[in-house]
Formats: C-alpha cells, structure tokens, sequence
C-alpha cells in the first residue's frame, strides 16, 4: 500500500478519524454540527438548506447556510415581509417558526444548542426601503439554556448600524437580559417610563419575542410594515442606532451565526485534504 504505509498511514488514520469525529455533531446522524463544515465534503456547495445536528442534540434539523464572501453562516432569523407572524408564545419561540428558506425563526433550543459550545459570531443584516443597507457584528454571541430565559451574551461590536443591542440610550442594554414573549414577561418593566407612557410589558406594543431591556433599542421580530407606513411605529423592525429618531421599521433583516475561532475546522479542512492526497498516491 506504497502511499499508506509507516508514518504517514498512521497519520492519515488518526487524521481521519478525527475528521470524521468532528464533522458528525453528536455521532447520531452524521450531520455537520453547523454550515461552516458544509463545504469541507461539499467543495461547490451553495447557499440553500441543510441538515444540522449541534453538538450534544438529540436530533439533526433543517436550517439556511448562507455562503458568500464574508464566510459562511447558520442563519437563525429572516423576515422580508409579513406572510409569517411573529407575535407568538414561548413555545413557539423556544422551537421556532416558519419557513426555513424564508421567513423564519430557527428556534432558542436550537440556537442555544449551537452556541453552547466554541465561541460565535452574530450578524445582523438590515435593508430599509430606499435601497440602502448596513449590518452589525457581535463576537462571543451566546443564548442560554431555558433555565435562563435564553439569556442574551454579545460581546466586542463593529459594523455599520450601530450597537442597538447595548442601547440607543443610558439604560436599555439587551446584553445580559432574558427572552420575552407575549405570554412570558422578562424585560424588567415595573413598569417603564416613556415620557408620561407607562408601560407594563414590551411585547404588548413591541410585538415580537425579543431580550427586551425596559424595551431598548433592538427588536427584528416586531410586525413587518409595507413601503409608507414603516416610519413612527413602536411595533416594527427596529435597530434604532440605525434609523431615527423616529422608529423606523426595516425593509428586511437577517440574523446569521458563524464560528468566531475557525482551528478546529480548519485542522479537519487539512486532514480531509491529506486523505485525498494520500489515496490519489495509492498504486492501481
């Protein structure tokens, strides 16, 4: 076996069982843990939908890879009109809805799930209706489990919207907070102040689950509204360090996660290329 004999067949042994341990998520389904592995065994792969399984899930599901030049991502929300609704109950956003190549929510036990472990990338991609766009990026993103109301970590930011995230404004902060819906309440209002407004729960004019923050400066999963009546309302698709200072409501907006640390993909990229390497050496 000339090419796969001594050291370098023991190698490419171990090499391959390492990459066969890492592509497999939780070993069940043999599904990628997330689309960064896609184009490891799929050179040419697109963007479209496929089949995930985290590390430490029980089950493999479906989700968006979106790959271009900025990498490749797990998208985990879309909205580019209102055929989907999002003002929902926990359970919905706990499982998540809609339609994986549309508009969707992948679901906080999925996300979760995902960002236990390795650190992550956030990207928001935002589009208004005049034909502009901008985005913001978070390092070290992170959902909690259920335990903590899917608790929200975002680190480091860069980008051109603005960090929305930690407020417009002293005091509405997102980063830390639990996940609110329209029947599970974690926004810290008591009830919170808007001038002489007094307001009781963020999802009751919000709309939309979201990490409220005595409601803050971010919400993309409030009620889509048309081209001419996007601008004023509180229950739209707001990143309000973005547009203002009324409340502008986005065209579209895309959530979309990426491993932040790429050596372990990049270690399994190379053993898989030694492989094939290795076995075009094989005599005939």
């Amino acid at each position: 076996m000339g090419g796969l004999s001594g050291w370098s067949g023991s190698m490419l042994a171990l090499l391959l069982i390492f990459s066969m341990q890492t592509v497999s998520g939780s070993g069940n389904t043999g599904a990628p843990p997330d689309c960064s592995y896609i184009q490891t065994f799929s050179p040419n792969g697109t963007s479209g939908v496929y089949n995930i399984q985290p590390e430490g899930f029980s089950y493999s599901f479906e989700v968006y890879c979106e790959m271009g030049a900025n990498g490749i991502w797990t998208v985990i929300q879309k909205r580019t009109g209102g055929a989907v609704a999002f003002d929902r109950e926990w359970a919905a956003y706990k499982n998540g809805f809609g339609f994986i190549s549309r508009d969707h929510w992948l679901g906080l036990e999925k996300i979760s799930a995902m960002t236990k472990s390795k650190r992550w990338k956030l990207r928001v991609d935002l589009w208004d209706f005049e034909g502009g766009s901008a985005y913001a990026e978070y390092e070290d993103f992170r959902v909690g489990d259920e335990s903590t109301n899917y608790r929200l970590s975002v680190g480091r930011y860069r980008g051109t919207a603005g960090d929305a995230i930690r407020g417009a404004y002293h005091g509405v902060d997102q980063n830390g907070f639990g996940f609110s819906t329209i029947d599970r309440d974690n926004d810290g209002c008591d009830p919170c102040l808007f001038g002489d407004v007094a307001v009781e729960s963020c999802t009751s004019f919000e709309r939309g689950g979201w990490w409220y923050s005595k409601c803050g400066s971010a919400n993309l999963n409030g009620h889509w509204y048309p081209e001419g009546e996007n601008i004023g309302w509180l229950s739209g698709l707001h990143w309000l360090t973005w547009k203002g200072p009324a409340p502008y409501s986005a065209k579209a907006t895309r959530m979309m996660i990426t491993p932040l640390c790429c050596l372990r993909k990049w270690f399994h990229t190379f053993s898989f290329a030694l492989l094939i390497r290795e076995l075009s050496e094989i005599p005939t």
